[in-house]
């Protein structure tokens, strides 16, 4: 057998034993990874060269912008923001059919932009917004179906941990160009699921008779100012080239500590060491799991696996619409098992060359990758997401599942323009000089 399918077949067989032993995952991948390099190298030299690729995979300055992202994250979380954005975003779906549940989506997009995290936008938008929909008539299980498929855009519309990672992971992609790649993606995806909205709320005859005046709005608009001009400063500075990525992680922690402390007085002094501490802890985390994925590209490239997978998918086709299909198709199934992180990191060393063969743009791959597993975070059996909106919506997953599959239909034709119109991913870096 070749020494590529030989590693291959170990580090899969391993690494899908652990983990239904229930052993976490980044031992899983260490442990699988060195197993697989066994066959080639003796003991010694592979704990060696492991412990070394563990070192080497998290000295890279621009993965200190993840901590700091998530201490901001956390710190908006806290800072009693939601309410601010649900008001705002009422503004503008108004009295259309179905206002309640549009303003989950638009609110859905600013707050997980915000905090970089899909599961918090749920938790918050879903606890506030969904007892305010069941009063004014709204299905349960609709308003939570909602909640939970428009969670996942602010994991496209920056800043977002996981574009730190993949830009990491596939050979120091601009961070910046990610960040304007994710921006219509992400916006096309709350469009789709408003279409879909639309017309149910039209059926349903969900409407809203409220009026908003003008004194009313400007309230209501600079009370979510502050919270706006976050994204506009960290995303300015660095596209502007102000700073770096990791400043402008530095810069969104000082103006969140500044917005939650002085400007709404939404955090105590008493709390932070608490918000540090689950920072630190999820920091841990990730960075670990990047690191041990060090081990993997290096077992993974030493023994020629993403070459050989490569030269199969490539002879099973040579239509670039065929292999990109395979490949979502393949990533669409793993994102129902895996969370996004450790998925990235394991399948873009794959992935990432067979899209590069077939004339694919980096930027564009890592838009499509993230996407296909935004999805997996909605999707049974390990979608946090789709379990923290159940919970918050006080429902039942089989009772959601239905609704959401209206969802998933327009979700996926955005999936499928996005893999197949490049312009949707490059346009805007395109227009910002990042592609050429």
């Amino acid at each position: 057998m070749n020494i590529a399918w030989l590693s291959g077949l170990i580090i899969l067989v391993i690494l899908v034993i652990m983990l239904i032993a229930g052993a976490p995952i980044a031992i899983s991948l260490a442990v699988s990874s060195i197993c697989a390099i066994l066959p080639v190298l003796s003991t010694e030299p592979a704990l060696v060269t492991g412990a070394q690729r563990i070192f080497s995979g998290i000295s890279v300055f621009n993965l200190i912008a993840i901590p700091f992202f998530i201490l901001a994250g956390n710190i908006m979380n806290k800072g009693g923001i939601a309410i601010k954005l649900i008001n705002f975003a009422k503004i503008f779906t108004g009295r259309i059919p179905g206002s309640l549940a549009h303003t989950n989506v638009v609110a859905n997009m600013l707050f997980g932009a915000i905090s970089g995290s899909g599961t918090a936008a749920a938790s918050a938008m879903g606890a506030i917004i969904g007892p305010v929909e069941e009063e004014e008539g709204y299905d349960k299980n609709f308003s939570a179906a909602v909640n939970i498929a428009t969670a996942p855009t602010g994991l496209l519309i920056p800043p977002s941990n996981v574009m730190i990672t993949f830009a990491m992971v596939s050979g120091g992609t601009s961070i910046a160009a990610l960040f304007m790649a994710g921006y219509i993606p992400g916006i096309l995806w709350g469009l789709a699921c408003m279409v879909v909205i639309y017309i149910y709320a039209k059926k349903r005859g969900y409407t809203s008779s409220k009026r908003y005046a003008l004194k009313e709005k400007t309230k209501i608009i600079l009370e979510a100012l502050p919270c706006l001009l976050m994204i506009i400063i960290v995303i300015g500075g660095i596209i502007g080239g102000i700073f770096t990525a990791t400043e402008g992680a530095v810069v969104a922690v000082v103006y969140s500590l500044i917005l939650s402390l002085v400007f709404y007085k939404s955090i105590k002094v008493s709390e932070l060491p608490k918000l540090l501490m689950d920072s630190a802890e999820m920091t841990g985390i990730i960075i670990f799991l990047i690191g041990v994925s060090s081990i993997m590209s290096w077992v993974m490239a030493f023994t020629g696996i993403p070459a050989a997978i490569s030269g199969v998918m490539l002879g099973i086709s040579s239509n670039k619409y065929v292999i990109l299909l395979i490949i979502n198709v393949i990533l669409l199934i793993v994102g129902t098992f895996m969370d996004m992180t450790p998925a990235c990191l394991i399948f873009t060393p794959i992935f990432l060359p067979i899209c590069q063969a077939v004339g694919m743009n980096t930027i564009h791959f890592g838009i499509m990758m993230i996407f296909n597993l935004c999805i997996g975070t909605i999707t049974p059996p390990v979608g946090t997401t789709l379990f923290v909106g159940v919970k918050v919506g006080k429902t039942k997953i089989e009772d959601v599942i239905k609704p959401l599959l209206y969802y998933f239909a327009a979700i996926f034709i955005v999936l499928l323009l996005v893999t197949y119109i490049p312009a949707i991913s490059l346009w805007l870096p395109g227009l910002l000089g990042y592609v050429k």
